[in-house]
């Protein structure tokens, strides 16, 4: 299970409020953290100040970078905040993301073939937001080989299926279930990721929701998720979930889990 650490993301005052002021030791800590928890990629999103999205976001990877090893997942829809971003990374990177709307197709596209990147593919294009599984499942049949058309190989693409709150809609769930499951039977090699957290928007207690769904998530083929991996539970339920699915040999990396302190009830 590949984990990307969602923290650093300006959409949240306290990391806001860090860029803004250069906070660099705020920043690292960060990043350090979500590696010591689990996390394999750190993405870095500073979108929420738009004149300065540039800026931010190329003091965010030399940031990151000068603390952790560990590679990036760039979060922009800015084309311009993407390339200069990708211009300092030290190592292969995804980028988070792409949909199938013809605009982000042609801008961002070619930086991600031309980076050798991986991509973050959102099911969805010019016609809206997905509603259900079938809605989803026709943006992905398209997506998907426009994708590798372009020369990008299964591995190197992440589908998100557009996890939506179920406080305001109780079906979106197993929509996003029934989406990661059909993407993953019908094109092997290929990886499934989502923001998970959103689920769980407007409800009390998320942390229950979250690390349910993830492991739920799991088992309907997901490798790959955009949390936090500091969050109790969530390292846990991913641990948990692979060894009782048969994808962790010996139990290994849960009991490797438990012993680095991981796992915390």
């Amino acid at each position: 299970m590949l984990v990307v650490g969602e923290r650093i993301n300006s959409t949240r005052k306290r990391i806001r409020e860090a860029v803004r002021a250069r906070d660099g030791q705020f920043i690292a800590s960060e990043a350090k953290k979500q590696v010591e928890a689990g996390a394999d990629y750190i993405d870095v999103n500073a979108g929420t100040s738009v004149a300065h999205e540039i800026d931010d976001i190329k003091w965010l990877v030399e940031t990151v970078q000068s603390a952790v090893e560990e590679p990036l997942c760039l979060d922009s829809a800015n084309p311009e905040a993407l390339k200069a971003a990708l211009s300092l990374a030290a190592k292969k990177v995804i980028i988070n993301s792409i949909t199938g709307e013809k605009a982000r197709m042609d801008s961002i596209l070619p930086l991600v073939v031309d980076s050798g990147s991986s991509v973050v593919a959102l099911v969805m294009d010019d016609s809206g937001l997905p509603e259900d599984f079938e809605g989803r499942m026709a943006a992905a049949d398209k997506l998907i080989p426009a994708l590798e058309a372009a020369g990008m190989s299964r591995d190197r693409i992440y589908v998100d299926p557009l996890v939506r709150p179920v406080s305001t809609d109780t079906r979106q769930g197993l929509a996003v279930l029934k989406t990661v499951n059909a993407v993953m039977a019908k094109c092997p090699g290929i990886h499934t990721i989502c923001g998970l957290s959103n689920v769980s928007f407007g409800l009390p207690v998320r942390n229950v929701l979250n690390s349910t769904f993830l492991a739920l998530m799991i088992q309907a083929g997901l490798d790959s998720a955009i949390i936090d991996p500091t969050e109790p539970r969530m390292i846990a339920a991913v641990a948990a979930a692979e060894a009782l699915l048969g994808r962790d040999d010996f139990c290994m990396n849960y009991i490797m889990a438990q012993r680095s302190g991981r796992i915390i009830l």
